[in-house]
């Protein structure tokens, strides 16, 4: 059984030698491979899913009729010892169930899965019957009803699978001869992930003895990369990851070309999905961020041209499922699903639709059957597509994600208005639909006519695409532009007339909550007179800070998006209402940024100062709950690839919720960056957090430290306590001789002078 204490391996001197061999002579190369191909069939049933069942026979029925909902046409169902019943015609519920299926019309790809331990012993004779006989029985039971039998699971994934190399041949030698003696289809070997060394040799070994199958089998994963267009980080590491291109459309394409060197005409992917609890790493949406990647996931496959057939994972299962089955991540079996996917799990009364399930549908129902025409833009944080079905012209279309496109940017008005513009779940959209986010799109026109459209993504602007309850509006008037959030449109026609960047103006240093370099002040929420919202407008700009302003957004541009990333990534922050700036202000002081006011009972800073001045508690609060509750979410922050650059005591606010759980959220959110890739780097870990624990004692410093370091697994050094004397020197060195020192100087001078006048 996996974990036993000896882990076969196919990872051999062979497999390294074969793979290096293809690979210096040329066999990765191919020009271009990054792109989509263009002028390709999409089949009919090019969109699978992995299905099972359970002892209870209302659940194959439920299954059927929620894969007809789904408009799949093709299943794949793991099948393994024992699965046909036993010697006194009992029949098992995998055998009732793929007669069920194979009786409501489905084409079924019979997956045929060994026990672990008779894959690893598959060199032994006695084995080698046990697995011919299974096989016979198949055929005789099942045969020509099927569209093909696989063979091999997750082969190189020496834990789960068992196999070594020569036990696999020895598997695939029986099966081969078998399954071919009697005209079907053989599928195989199963290969998880983009591991190409394994396809290459596996290849040769099966072209040398005549037994290459007649569909290769790929797990075509991508889940560890931040999102399907993402170049791959795992293949040459984060630093050259942009360099080389392993998108999903590359490795697509160029396992295609090792299959085709070797004599294989066609590819797919049995296996691959987003597991819910690894999407929530990052993004608190998390079943909505899964129906995003479902969608582009086989948007780009389907684009790609190198695929006949690509699956979902398992159709029920809480964790990566279409449908969730009810459990808990802690009821997930100790097998891998994409190894075997041996039976749904939880009650059926309890089973519920995940967004992922219209994702699919809407997709499997756009471009099923359709020819893909060509890439309108693709790896630029816009992708656009071209498909035409029925008679029909259908442009797919999304942003990677937080990216926003405006529509009106990319087509003409007239051709919006003749256009059917469906959502990612199937929804209609209404003709005045203005974004184009992460959440893919299907603009159709009921012509094939050539649909003329600019590929435009908005410029350094930043959305959270699942606010509930919540949609974005444009303002675009009067040499001003800009976005508000509100519930509707007349909500937003409120904010924009009430606050329009027309009439806003900065009061004086007496009325502002704060004036120096930026003007920040209160007024009443439009929304409701008892709240108030902060403005943010620029009112200082020193001559540098001008000049290298000038390459970027405005200040209101920069604070909404930081906002907006701290959101998508369930960070708290003032929520933000709108941003406005002014086309071709060249003073850069006339942008806006609005959100509601933040109530909170003390700042981090004020708490640590409290301690730093021996205090041990503030407002009932115990240091040591501090320091815990601040080094989990720095914590979470940073594991989130947040860099907050200006993580400041002051911009730190705290609130006190039941049981002392603390609530912090995050102001002047302007010079936030994020990253797409892990890890997040240590040196902006302590730049955040030299920052944050600048006013605390040197006892709190290396408590909070030694909470924050421990949730990573590290200890806090010599080299991280040198990072905080750095920072302390910096500060007192920017007092004395930088632009503070200086104001206090002229400050001193000043009141020297006045003084002498004076006495004189």
């Amino acid at each position: 059984m996996p974990g036993a204490s000896y882990q076969p391996s196919m990872l051999t001197k062979q497999v390294v030698r074969d793979g290096l061999s293809y690979f210096l002579r040329g066999g990765m190369w191919l020009r271009h491979a990054h792109l989509p191909v263009s002028g390709h069939t999409i089949v009919d049933d090019f969109i699978g899913v992995c299905v099972a069942t359970q002892q209870d026979p209302a659940v194959d029925a439920y299954v059927i009729a929620q894969l007809q909902a789904l408009g799949v046409k093709r299943v794949r169902l793991d099948f393994t010892y024992g699965d046909l019943g036993n010697d006194d015609e009992v029949e098992a519920p995998n055998a009732r169930f793929l007669s069920a299926l194979i009786a409501a019309g489905f084409r079924v790809n019979l997956h045929l899965v060994q026990p672990f331990q008779s894959a690893k012993h598959m060199l032994l004779a006695a084995e080698q019957v046990i697995w011919q006989q299974f096989i016979v029985n198949i055929l005789d039971r099942f045969g020509h009803q099927l569209a093909h039998i696989e063979i091999g699971s997750t082969i190189n994934r020496k834990r789960w699978s068992g196999y070594t190399f020569d036990g696999f041949l020895a598997t695939w030698d029986i099966a081969y001869t078998l399954i071919k003696a009697r005209n079907i289809t053989i599928a195989g070997p199963n290969i998880q992930d983009f591991e190409p060394f394994y396809n290459v040799s596996l290849l040769k070994h099966l072209k040398a003895r005549q037994q290459l199958p007649d569909v290769f089998s790929n797990n075509l994963f991508c889940e560890r990369v931040p999102e399907p267009e993402s170049n791959d980080h795992r293949i040459f590491k984060y630093q050259w990851t942009t360099w080389f291109d392993y998108n999903l459309i590359k490795k697509a394409r160029l396992l295609q070309k090792i299959n085709q060197d070797f004599g294989v005409s066609a590819l797919i992917s049995p296996v691959a999905f987003w597991a819910i609890f690894r999407v929530q790493r990052r993004y608190p949406d998390a079943l909505q961020k899964q129906a995003d990647y479902a969608a582009r996931y086989f948007l780009l496959l389907a684009a790609s041209g190198a695929l006949k057939q690509a699956n979902w994972g398992a159709l029920i299962c809480q964790r990566e499922g279409l449908i969730s089955d009810g459990l808990t991540e802690h009821d997930y079996p100790a097998l891998e699903r994409v190894t075997h996917y041996q039976h749904a799990d939880g009650a059926l009364q309890h089973y519920q639709l995940q967004p992922s399930f219209a994702a699919v549908k809407t997709c499997a129902a756009q471009i099923q059957g359709a020819q893909y025409v060509r890439a309108l833009a693709t790896g630029n944080g816009l992708e656009h597509h071209h498909f035409e079905k029925d008679g029909h012209t259908i442009h797919a279309i999304w942003t990677q994600n937080g990216k926003v496109a405006f529509l009106d940017a990319i087509y003409t008005q007239a051709l919006l208005t003749q256009a059917v513009m469906v959502h990612r779940d199937g929804t209609v959209l209404a003709n005045t639909h203005a974004f184009v986010t992460e959440s893919p799109m299907y603009l159709i026109w009921h012509n094939t006519t050539l649909v003329q459209a600019t590929p435009t993504l908005a410029k350094d602007l930043t959305i959270h695409a699942h606010q509930q309850g919540l949609q974005y509006f444009r303002l675009d008037e009067d040499d001003w532009q800009g976005l508000v959030l509100a519930s509707n449109a007349e909500e937003a026609a409120l904010l924009a007339q009430q606050l329009h960047p027309a009439r806003l103006q900065a009061p004086q240093k007496e009325g502002a909550l704060r004036h120096a370099r930026n003007a920040i002040w209160a007024v009443p929420d439009p929304r409701n007179t008892a709240a108030q919202l902060t403005i943010k407008q620029p009112v200082k700009m020193y001559p540098h800070k001008a000049f290298l302003d000038r390459f970027k957004p405005s200040k209101a541009k920069r604070s909404w998006n930081g906002a907006m990333e701290l959101m998508r990534r369930g960070i708290g922050t003032a929520m933000p209402v709108a941003y406005f700036e002014k086309v071709g202000d060249t003073s850069l002081k006339q942008n806006f940024y609005v959100c509601e006011y933040v109530q909170s009972e003390a700042s981090i800073g004020q708490i640590f100062v409290a301690f730093a001045q021996g205090e041990s508690h503030f407002n009932g609060l115990q240091a040591e709950e501090v320091y815990f509750q601040f080094a989990q979410f720095c914590h979470d922050m940073h594991g989130r690839l947040v860099y907050f650059r200006d993580f400041s005591g002051g911009n730190i606010l705290v609130n006190v919720g039941a049981d002392k759980q603390l609530g912090f959220s995050l102001i002047d959110t302007a010079r936030l960056r994020c990253f797409p890739l892990t890890p997040f780097p240590e040196k902006y870990r302590l730049a955040d957090m030299t920052r944050a624990c600048h006013k605390l004692h040197w006892a709190g410093r290396e408590r909070v430290m030694q909470i924050y370091f421990g949730m990573i697994g590290r200890q806090f050094t010599w080299r991280h306590r040198l990072a905080f004397h750095l920072y302390d020197f910096k500060v007192r060195l920017k007092k004395t001789i930088g632009r503070k020192g200086w104001k206090r100087l002229m400050k001193k001078l000043k009141g020297v002078g006045t003084s002498h006048a004076a006495s004189g």
